[in-house]
C-alpha cells in the first residue's frame, strides 16, 4: 500500500481554497464518503475538500464502507481499489446492485486492468495514485454536475426534453431510460453519454468532445474510461430492433449512434 504522502501530492497553491459563509455551507454542502485504508490520506483529502464545501465521511475498511454506504444517502463515494477484508471491486459490485450513488475509484498508477474493471463494474470515474487534490476536487465537481446540478438548456439532455428514438424512451427530468418498456440501468457517465448520442443520432461525435461533455476532462494519453463508458454503454442497450449494431466505432475518430427514425421531442 501506498503511504499517503507519495499518494498525496500537494503544493500550496492546491491548499489555496475559499471558505463559505455557515449559511452558505449548509445550504449546498454535498455528502462524500471516502473508502480508503490509509488514514492520513483520508485526513488530508478531507482537509482540502471541507472548505471546497463537502461534508467528509471516512471509513478505513471495504466492509465498513459497503453497510454505511447502503444505510445512508451519499452524494458520491470515493473508493479505493486495494482495502483490506472487501475488496473496492466487491464493494462496487454489490453496492450497484442497490445504488446508482456516484463512485469514483482510487487506482495504482499503471494499474490499466484495475482502472478498466472498475468502469466496466459501474465507477463513474477513476483517479490514479499519486494525485494532487485538486484533480480529486475537479472529479467530484464533474461528476455532481452529471447527477445532482440542473443540466443547462444548451447541453445534450435539456431537463425539459423528453426524447424518443426508436425504441428508447429517454427521460432527463427522472434520469430514467426504457427501452420498449424495460427499464435500463445506466451511470451518470452512461446516461450523459446516450444523451449526446441520442441528440445527434446518425452523426459521428469525436472522443475528445465527448469526453469534454460526459467526463467534463480532457483524455490523457492510454486513457480509456471514455471508451469503456461506450462499451458498457452499448452491451447494456444491446442491437437496433432490426439487428444492427446500436453504437458503431469509427476508428481514429469516435462513435455514432445508427437510428431507426429521427428524434422526436415529446
Amino acid at each position: 500500500m501506498v503511504v499517503a504522502r507519495t499518494v498525496f501530492a500537494v503544493d500550496n497553491a492546491s491548499m489555496r481554497v475559499s471558505r463559505k459563509s455557515p449559511m452558505e455551507a449548509e445550504q449546498s454542502a454535498r455528502r462524500i464518503l471516502i473508502i480508503d485504508d490509509d488514514v492520513e490520506l483520508c485526513e488530508l483529502v478531507t482537509e482540502f475538500l471541507e472548505p471546497e464545501n463537502f461534508c467528509i465521511e471516512a471509513v478505513h475498511s471495504g466492509t465498513q464502507g459497503l453497510e454505511l454506504a447502503l444505510s445512508q444517502n451519499f452524494d458520491l463515494i470515493v473508493l479505493d481499489v486495494m482495502l483490506p477484508g472487501t475488496r473496492g471491486f466487491e464493494v462496487l459490485q454489490r453496492l450497484r446492485a442497490t445504488s446508482r450513488v456516484p463512485v469514483i475509484m482510487l487506482t495504482a498508477r499503471g494499474e490499466d486492468v484495475d482502472r478498466i474493471l472498475g468502469l466496466e463494474i459501474g465507477a463513474d470515474d477513476y483517479l490514479p495514485k499519486p494525485f494532487n487534490p485538486r484533480e480529486l476536487a475537479a472529479r467530484i465537481h464533474a461528476v455532481l454536475r452529471r447527477t445532482i446540478a440542473p443540466v443547462p438548456a444548451t447541453s445534450p439532455a435539456s431537463p425539459a426534453e423528453h426524447l424518443h428514438l426508436g425504441d428508447i424512451d429517454f427521460d432527463p427530468a427522472t434520469r430514467t431510460v426504457l427501452r420498449s418498456t424495460d427499464e435500463i440501468e445506466l451511470t451518470s457517465a452512461e446516461f450523459d453519454l446516450l444523451a449526446a448520442f441520442l441528440r445527434s443520432p446518425g452523426v459521428v461525435l469525436g472522443r475528445e468532445a465527448l469526453a469534454q461533455q460526459v467526463l467534463g476532462r480532457d483524455l490523457v494519453p492510454f486513457d480509456r474510461s471514455l471508451d469503456v463508458h461506450v462499451s458498457n454503454l452499448r452491451r447494456k442497450l444491446g442491437a437496433l430492433p432490426d439487428g444492427r449494431e446500436r453504437i458503431k466505432s469509427i476508428r481514429g475518430v469516435g462513435y455514432l449512434y445508427a437510428a431507426l427514425d429521427l428524434a422526436k421531442k415529446k
